[in-house]
């Protein structure tokens, strides 16, 4: 809205086009969707695309509907016949094929110093990092990721300690028992993020059993969010590191 404005004052758009938008305000009805066109007002970033239970007509309306804003666009759990239908929109717009996000870049946001440092218990565990790094990536934030460092091996943690002493807000990503976050919350005085994944044999339970034990951690200073969440730990380390 404040770029539309100034845009106004320049010359660019016409007043007819800025009280478009202003009716528009706070969302805008679409009838099987309110896209909340308000929401970078309100929280500094754009409405977020949750592609899973959307069919591939409905994604493509929504992405038209936004393409009237000014803002970058990032959709989740998005597969390739996604990819390629948003591309017919936005030329621009990248597929990162083991987060399955598609973003388009329209706008580019002020770098934050800080950095998020984004570590993975295993490999397994990766999909749902890229996901969190490709969120906090186009939100701005310096991102560094560290994958395969679980508490199986856990001298391979310890040769990372500087990079964990560096950053500003940490994002651990691990399935199985889910260890690794009381491990790094103990180690850092910085905010940790804690992410359960469903990766795991069957009594990890699809996730509960990481998600319980990164809840019940002793290590202060740990959060968790819930199971394969990497969109809602990248954005949540977003806020803290502005």
């Amino acid at each position: 809205m404040k770029k539309m404005l100034q845009d106004y004052k320049k010359g660019t758009i016409s007043l007819a086009t800025v009280l478009e938008n202003l009716r528009n305000l706070p969302y805008e009805d679409i009838s099987f969707a309110k896209l909340d066109t308000h929401r970078e007002l309100r929280k500094g970033y754009p409405e977020t695309i949750f592609c899973s239970g959307k069919t591939l007509p409905q994604i493509v309306m929504i992405v038209k509907t936004l393409q009237k804003h000014p803002q970058n666009i990032l959709l989740t759990k998005a597969n390739k016949k996604i990819y390629a239908a948003v591309k017919k929109i936005f030329p621009s717009a990248e597929y990162n094929d083991i987060a399955k996000t598609v973003v388009v870049k329209r706008c580019t946001l002020k770098r934050k110093k800080g950095k998020i440092l984004i570590i993975t218990a295993g490999t397994s565990d990766i999909p749902v990092a890229e996901e969190a790094a490709v969120t906090a990536q186009l939100m701005g934030n310096p991102v560094e990721k560290v994958f395969d460092v679980g508490v199986a091996g856990v001298h391979r943690l310890f040769d990372i300690k500087e990079k964990i002493f560096s950053a500003q807000v940490i994002i651990v990503v691990a399935g199985m028992e889910g260890a690794l976050a009381s491990i790094v919350g103990g180690l850092s005085s910085k905010p940790v993020i804690a992410v359960p994944t469903s990766v795991g044999y069957g009594a990890s339970f699809q996730g509960i059993a990481p998600l319980l034990t990164m809840l019940n951690c002793c290590a202060e200073g740990v959060v968790v969010v819930n199971i394969d969440n990497g969109f809602g730990a990248g954005y949540f380390a977003s806020l803290i590191n502005r």
